[in-house]
């Protein structure tokens, strides 16, 4: 199965909802990131590592697929 396959099918509706969080966290860590304020070294860390894992629970969750030719045995 080529990529572009696998991103335009069906995505099962619990990676959906993960999908979905990590789209949350990776706007949430952005936001803190690129604030115009000054922030404790800690909290930027922490939104980095939100932005990281927001971004790679979006990506991993995008590409699993339903699988159609399920046995049902």
């Amino acid at each position: 199965m080529k990529l572009t396959e696998r991103y335009t099918k069906k995505t099962p509706k619990f990676f959906r909802t993960l999908r979905n969080i990590g789209i949350a966290l990776a706007a949430a860590g952005g936001v803190i990131i690129a604030a115009p304020i000054s922030l404790p070294t800690i909290v930027v860390t922490v939104a980095t590592y939100m932005t990281v894992a927001g971004t790679v629970a979006t990506a991993v969750s995008q590409a699993v697929v339903a699988d159609e030719n399920k046995d049902e045995n």
